[in-house]
Formats: C-alpha cells, structure tokens, sequence
C-alpha cells in the first residue's frame, strides 16, 4: 500500500504520517522533499532550474521510481505525506503508483484560522528563535498557496479528514477507519480485516 496524505502546511501531514507508520506493520514515511533538493542542487544555475521542484519533471519521475521500488523492497506500507498543488501532476503521480501497488489518498483539512493558530504556537525543535520565527513566516507564507489546492479540487479526489476540532489521536482513528474500510470493500479475501501491504 502506497498512502499520499495532502493538506495545507501545518495541518498534520507529518504528525500522522509517523503515527500510522507506528501502527502499520513495516510501514516506512517517504521524505519526497530530499529528492527535490537534490534536484534543484543539480540543477543549480542551469537555464531548466525551475524555483519549484515539483515543476522540474525530474522530480516526479525520480519521485515514482522511489516511492514503487521503496515499495517492492519493505513490501509494506509506504506513506507519503505531500501536497502536489497541480492537481493534474498529482493525478498522474497516484495513477503511475497505482501499477505498482494499492493507492490511497488522505487530505487532511483544517480552518485557516485553525491552521494560523496551530503555526504560530507550533514548537519548532532544532531551530533557534529566529530560525522558529522565519519558518513560521515561512509557513503562513505558503498557506495561501497551498490552500488553493483545495479549491482547485484536492479534496474531491482523495478522503478528506477534517482536523479543524480533532486531537491528533483522534485524526489516526479517522485514517485507520478509512484504510481498514477501503480494504474491506477491495479485498473480500481478508476477512481478519487486515491492510494491505
């Protein structure tokens, strides 16, 4: 099983991410944004370097290529926590993954003004206070950018979880539910209702 968690900076993309790979047997988080600094790094004042790397198509497909052989090698879980803001770069993410194994699409989803508060009163470990400072700047910054996903459709092609007034516990019950629900309607054969791999 191959899981793309989407949703706004500062939502809970990571946080839930590291709480399913701690109940998903085998289950690893994939880091796509390392692959898109060795891109960009590459790529250092060469006329194709492009400001996002999700624009640089060596990305996605260095990206897909990880995420699959990732995949075949733990044969477990891999989970994904990234927003693709083109939804149609997303799209053909998911369906190249799709070949390889089981795809499902969590968005968690919270209030703006949920999402501001949760940033700036956010702990920031390993940063100084002006390293804190500049991130969350950072990270409201790229709020608005971000949750124009939202309204360029993300949330009508993935499961949405609304975060806006659950605990972090309560947001890794509402996954686990969907994961154990998908499985059940894809795979009459498990009836010990485990995920798939």
């Amino acid at each position: 099983m191959i899981l793309w968690i989407s949703g706004d900076h500062g939502v809970g993309k990571t946080t839930l991410a590291t709480a399913l790979a701690n109940e998903l047997f085998g289950a690893v988080v994939a880091d796509l944004e390392s692959i898109g600094r060795a891109v960009q790094e590459s790529l250092r004042g060469h006329p194709f370097a492009q400001q996002d790397y999700q624009s640089c198509p060596p990305w996605d497909a260095t990206a897909v290529a990880y995420l699959a052989g990732l995949h075949a090698y733990i044969d477990g879980p891999v989970i994904v926590p990234m927003t693709v803001i083109d939804q149609d770069l997303l799209a053909t993410l998911l369906t190249a993954l799709s070949e390889s194994a089981d795809v499902h699409h969590l968005v968690l989803h919270a209030d703006p003004t949920v999402l501001k508060e949760r940033i700036v009163s956010a702990h920031m470990p390993g940063k100084d206070s002006i390293g804190a400072a500049e991130s969350r700047v950072t990270r409201l910054r790229q709020l608005d950018s971000s949750g124009r996903a939202a309204e360029c459709g993300l949330h009508a092609d993935g499961h949405v979880i609304d975060t806006s007034t659950l605990t972090q516990k309560q947001v890794l019950a509402s996954a686990l539910a969907y994961l154990a629900s998908r499985e059940a309607t894809t795979c009459a054969a498990c009836e010990d209702g485990r995920l798939p791999k």
